[in-house]
C-alpha cells in the first residue's frame, strides 16, 4: 500500500470536520434552545441511533431535505405499501394515511393503525397507545444502509477479482488492500481456531460477517448527507441475527465430542456433571449472547459519546466552548472509532471462529 500523503490526510480531516458541522448545523436548526430555554440533547441522539422510515439528510420542519422509503405493512386486509413521505397530514402532532379504507399514524418511528372512523390515536390511562400495530417490514433506514453496504462490498471484491485474471500476480489497487484482511482472517483466525480440517468450511462465513460489519461499522461513522450514517451495527436486531448464525453453525456441526462435554463431562464425578449440564446449557446460549451486546453496545455508544460531545456547544450556549472542546474531542473520539470500527469486526469473526473450533475440534 503507498502510504498516506499529507494531502490525503488533510482532505481527510477536511471531511470529518465538514461532517461535525453538519451534525451540529442539523442540532441547532432543529433543536437549538431560546434564551431562556435549556438545551436537551437526548433528542437529536436517539433520533440519530435509532431506526427511521425515511433518511433524514439536514434541516427541520419544512425546509427538512430527507429521502422517503418505502413502506411495507401487512394488516388484516392485505399488503399495504406506499411511501414513507405521505405521512405528511398533521392531526394533533400525528401524520395520518389513508390506504384501502385504513388510516395509519406515525408516532415515533412506529406505526399504528386507526380504528374505523378514528381520528385520533388511544390511549389506556397510563397513556400507552392501544391501537393495532400491523406487521411492518418496510425498507427502513437501516435496510437501507444494509443493502447500500452490500452493494459497496460487491463493487469492492468485484473490483478486486479482476486483479487476479490471468493468474496469481501481485495485487494492485483496492485488491492491494484487501488481500491482506483476506489471508489474516484466512490463516491467523480461521485456520488457527477452527483447525486445518474444517477451516475452509467456515471461511466464507468468517469473511463475510467480518467485512460486513466492518463495512457497515465504517457507514456509521461518515454522517455526510445521502452517504452513510446509519447506526446499522447499533441496532440489537442486527446483531442478534448475526449471533444466532454464530449459534446455529456452532450447534448444528457440533461433533461428539463437543455434546459430551455439554451433558455428560469426561472425568468429572457425577454429582459435578448433574451440576454442570445446566451450567453449561446457559453457556450455548450465553456466548451468542455476549457477541450481539458487545458489538451493539460498543458502536452505540461511539455514537452517542460523539453526539453529546457536539452538542456541548449548544448546551454551554458557547462557541468557545464548541472550539476548544466540542471539536478536538469530537475529532478525537472519531478517529478512535475507526478503531473501534475494525476491532468490533476482528472481535466478533475471532470469536466466532472460536465457538465453531470448540464444537468441530476432534478428540486427543
Amino acid at each position: 500500500m503507498k502510504p498516506f500523503s499529507m494531502r490525503s490526510i488533510l482532505t481527510t480531516i477536511a471531511i470529518m470536520f465538514f461532517s461535525f458541522s453538519l451534525l451540529a448545523n442539523e442540532t441547532e436548526h432543529k433543536n437549538a434552545p431560546s434564551k431562556d430555554e435549556k438545551y436537551n440533547p437526548v433528542p437529536p441522539i436517539m433520533e440519530h441511533i435509532s431506526d427511521a422510515h425515511s433518511w433524514h439528510f439536514w434541516g427541520g420542519g419544512h425546509d427538512a431535505v430527507s429521502m422517503p422509503l418505502p413502506v411495507i405493512l401487512w394488516t388484516d386486509n392485505g399488503l399495504v405499501t406506499f411511501m414513507s413521505s405521505e405521512f405528511h397530514h398533521d392531526v394533533e402532532g400525528h401524520h395520518i394515511v389513508s390506504k384501502k379504507g385504513m388510516n395509519f399514524v406515525n408516532l415515533h418511528e412506529k406505526i399504528y393503525q386507526l380504528d374505523t372512523n378514528e381520528e385520533h390515536l388511544s390511549h389506556d390511562e397510563k397513556g400507552k397507545v392501544t391501537n393495532v400495530r400491523p406487521i411492518d417490514i418496510s425498507i427502513t433506514k437501516n435496510v437501507f444502509a444494509m443493502l447500500l453496504s452490500m452493494l459497496i462490498l460487491c463493487l469492492v471484491f468485484f473490483k478486486a477479482a479482476k486483479s487476479y485474471k490471468g493468474g496469481i500476480k501481485a495485487p494492485k489497487g483496492i485488491a492491494s488492500f484487501m488481500e491482506p484482511l483476506v489471508l489474516f482472517i484466512k490463516d491467523d483466525i480461521a485456520l488457527q481456531n477452527i483447525g486445518e480440517k474444517h477451516h475452509k468450511r467456515f471461511l466464507p462465513f468468517l469473511l463475510t460477517a467480518f467485512f460486513f460489519i466492518f463495512f457497515n461499522n465504517l457507514l456509521g461513522l461518515i454522517p455526510i448527507p445521502g452517504f452513510g450514517g446509519a447506526n446499522v451495527t447499533g441496532n440489537i436486531a442486527f446483531t442478534l441475527v448475526l449471533s444466532t448464525i454464530t449459534l446455529l453453525l456452532t450447534n448444528l456441526n457440533g461433533n461428539k465430542q463437543y455434546w459430551k462435554h455439554v451433558f455428560w463431562m469426561p472425568g468429572a464425578p457425577v454429582p459435578i456433571k448433574i451440576f454442570l449440564i445446566p451450567i453449561e446449557l446457559i453457556g450455548l446460549i450465553a456466548k451468542p449472547f455476549a457477541l450481539m451486546i458487545r458489538l451493539f453496545a460498543n458502536m452505540t455508544a461511539g455514537h452517542i459519546v460523539v453526539l453529546s460531545l457536539v452538542s456541548l456547544t449548544f448546551i454551554f450556549k458557547s462557541l468557545i466552548i464548541g472550539t476548544a472542546v466540542s471539536v478536538p474531542f469530537t475529532l478525537f473520539i472519531s478517529v478512535l472509532e475507526l478503531l473501534v470500527a475494525l476491532l468490533q469486526a476482528y472481535v466478533f469473526t475471532m470469536l466466532s471462529a472460536l465457538f465453531i473450533g470448540s464444537a468441530v475440534a476432534e478428540h486427543h
